[in-house]
C-alpha cells in the first residue's frame, strides 16, 4: 500500500497540477479500479471468478496529475462487488474522515458513488449542454488514471497473461510494478512520452488515443458495474456548482468543440 500525501505542500502541489495542466481546480487525485487476471488458486472455488468470466484480483488506485500512483489497494478477489472494494479500502475511511484539504475532492467514473469528496459524471439522459461540459472537463482529469493503468500493462509484460503465482506473491508483483512505474515516470525521459498517452487536438475537438490503447491488452478490464444513484445534497450541490463554473468564469476556449 502506498502512502498518500502527508503534508499540505504535497497536497497543494497535486492540486496545482490538476488546476494548471487539466483545468480542474480542487482535484487531489483520480481514482479507478481494474481487474488483474490470475490463475485461480487451488480449492478457491469461485472466490476469484469475476463478472467477465475470468479469475482476477482487483487493483484500486489513485493517481496524481503527473501519471504517478499515490495510493494503491490490491488483492481483493475478483468476485467482490465494486462498492465493497472501495468501501473496505483504507482510503475510503480516510476520505470519510476528511483526509483531503477543505473543499477538495478526487474524481472517478460512474462506478463510484457521488460524494462531497468524490465527483463523478452525470449519467442521466438527456444531459444539458452545461452538464456535457462538466462531464468533458471531469473526463480530462479522470483520464489520467486510465492512461496509468494502460501504460502499466504495456510496459510490464507479466500482465499479458494470467499471473500464475500464489495470491500473496501476485500482490507483491502488482505493488512492485506500481513502484517501478513511479520511479521510471520520474527518472526516465522515454518511459512515458506524448504518443503513449491520450491527448487532445483542441482545434478539431479530437481526442487522440495513446499507443497503449492500440495494443492487444487483454488484462486489466474495467470494473463496469455502476454505483448506486443515492448521493447527499451536499455532493449534488458541489457538482452543480462546478457545472456552473465551467460554463461561466471557469470555461476554457475549446470546450464546446469537444462536446458537439
Amino acid at each position: 500500500m502506498f502512502q498518500v500525501p502527508a503534508t499540505d505542500e504535497e497536497w497543494n502541489t497535486i492540486e496545482r497540477g490538476f488546476s494548471s495542466r487539466w483545468n480542474f481546480p480542487g482535484v487531489y487525485g483520480a481514482i479507478d479500479w481494474k481487474h488483474v487476471l490470475i490463475r485461480a488458486p487451488m480449492d478457491s472455488g469461485s472466490d476469484f471468478f469475476n463478472y467477465k468470466g475470468t479469475n482476477s484480483v482487483i487493483l484500486l488506485a489513485v493517481v496524481d496529475d503527473d501519471y504517478c500512483f499515490t495510493y494503491i489497494n490490491n488483492g481483493a478477489n475478483g468476485r467482490c462487488s465494486d462498492g465493497g472494494v472501495f468501501q473496505s479500502s483504507s482510503i475510503f475511511n480516510d476520505l470519510e474522515k476528511n483526509m483531503l484539504p477543505e473543499g477538495g475532492f478526487i474524481v472517478g467514473d460512474a462506478a463510484f458513488p457521488l460524494k462531497p469528496y468524490l465527483l463523478k459524471p452525470y449519467q442521466h439522459s438527456p444531459l444539458t449542454f452545461e452538464q456535457k461540459i462538466f462531464n468533458y472537463r471531469l473526463s480530462r482529469a479522470r483520464r489520467i488514471v486510465e492512461n496509468v493503468f494502460g501504460i502499466l500493462v504495456s510496459r510490464f509484460r507479466i500482465f499479458e497473461r494470467p499471473i500464475a503465482t500464489n495470491v500473496m506473491v501476485t500482490d507483491k508483483i502488482i505493488r512492485t510494478t506500481c513502484v517501478l512505474h513511479n520511479w521510471l515516470r520520474k527518472t526516465s525521459t522515454t518511459y512515458l512520452v506524448k504518443e503513449n498517452i491520450d491527448h487532445e487536438n483542441v482545434d478539431t475537438g479530437e481526442i487522440i488515443q495513446g499507443s497503449w490503447r492500440t495494443e492487444n491488452l487483454t488484462l486489466l478490464p474495467s470494473v463496469e458495474r455502476m454505483g448506486n444513484n443515492h448521493s447527499s445534497r451536499l455532493a449534488r450541490e458541489k457538482r452543480e456548482s462546478y457545472t456552473r463554473y465551467f460554463s461561466n468564469e471557469g470555461a476554457v476556449p475549446w470546450q464546446s468543440r469537444m462536446v458537439l
